[in-house]
């Protein structure tokens, strides 16, 4: 339990919280920046990281999945884990293009092999390694102003220009939720229930908790070019308010096939006072429709406490309610179809005028 003197700095920290998150509403507001709405669906899987812009006013989305984890840790005498890990983002976009509402949850159960004594032991382990609420605003969108078209070089509006690599920017602002007070994975370590004292006792402590609640903020960047390639970049700090934040980055970079298929590469860091570890992870997806992807991925660590190696599939789908969006090719058509009106008029009323001629020509023979 907390102290009356850590109570109130911990509600003054959230007030303090509370009073930026209305102050990115009114910024919101007051600005012109409108967030990039697609016909198809703009997902932020697969891979771990998200992408600068919200889903689009109206769009309510959902990306959910399933991962089998296998992680073997050398510092508890190769102990292992195995077990299935779930996970499911929900994304709202609400009052703008530029701002979404969005939860985070993942649950891991599975099996820790102790192998600290002389007799391995085994731990059936379960709960939430994250329950995320936060907000998503667009802060700065380089494609809100659209690009003029070459008629007369393919090049030109296709080839490598450096204004290209001028990324998209979000800012991400929340809270992680812990529901159970002993969570075996607090700080998502997988191999809390053990302690490795001198010659590798098992004592069986409790691990370490975290509080109920802690504060996340990430600073997502999203650049596009050669048309079918994508860099994505987050920017981590997690655990604000707890007795270990993390810092963490993530490099996503992703290869559109052809209209259906493409394909990922993925580079992970974590780093805080209990461990630091880097991930690595490579994947594809495929669309289904406008609105359904789906996904599989495959990643692993590149260390030994612990070695992970995991893979999963899964799936995004939205319901589309967004209203007021003409697409590219709905205004093409709807210039056209202006312009075929305009040049009916103008030759009717150049008939008109013909025929008035031709009839004041007879009346003057």
């Amino acid at each position: 339990m907390y102290s009356v003197a850590e109570s109130e700095e911990i509600l003054s920290y959230i007030c303090s919280m509370v009073h930026r998150i209305l102050l990115v509403f009114f910024w919101a507001y007051s600005t012109s920046l409108f967030g990039q709405y697609t016909d198809q669906i703009n997902s932020n899987r697969p891979g771990a990281s998200i992408g600068a812009f919200a889903v689009g006013k109206d769009v309510i989305q959902a990306e959910a999945g399933f991962s089998f984890v296998n992680a073997t840790h050398a510092g508890y005498n190769n102990s292992t884990f195995r077990g299935g890990l779930g996970f499911l983002s929900l994304r709202w976009g609400f009052l703008k293009e530029t701002i979404e509402l969005t939860y985070e949850g993942q649950y891991l159960s599975g099996t820790l092999n102790s192998k600290v004594v002389a007799v391995p032991i085994d731990y059936a382990n379960h709960g939430f390694l994250k329950n995320f609420i936060g907000l998503k605003y667009l802060v700065f969108d380089p494609f809100k102003k659209e690009k003029e078209v070459n008629n007369y070089s393919w090049k030109a509006n296709n080839g490598f220009k450096i204004r290209d690599l001028v990324p998209a920017i979000s800012l991400t602002l929340g809270g992680n939720i812990s529901f159970e007070q002993n969570n075996p994975f607090s700080y998502n370590n997988l191999f809390g229930t053990l302690y490795r004292p001198l010659l590798f006792q098992n004592l069986g402590t409790t691990p370490q908790q975290e509080p109920f609640f802690h504060l996340r903020g990430t600073v997502a960047t999203q650049s596009h070019f050669l048309r079918t390639w994508v860099f994505v970049t987050n920017f981590t700090y997690d655990r604000y308010l707890s007795n270990y934040p993390m810092m963490s980055y993530i490099l996503t970079l992703t290869h559109t096939l052809d209209p259906y298929w493409s394909v990922y590469i993925e580079h992970q860091g974590n780093q805080s006072d209990l461990f630091k570890d880097h991930l690595f992870r490579l994947g594809v997806a495929y669309l289904w429709n406008d609105d359904l992807q789906l996904e599989a991925t495959l990643g692993s660590s590149f260390k030994n406490s612990p070695h992970q190696l995991f893979a999963n599939a899964g799936i995004s789908y939205r319901l589309d309610f967004h209203k007021n969006f003409i697409s590219a090719e709905e205004n093409q058509e709807k210039q056209l179809k202006k312009q075929e009106r305009q040049m009916n008029q103008a030759l009717n009323k150049g008939s008109k005028t013909e025929r008035k001629r031709n009839r004041k020509a007879k009346r003057n023979r």
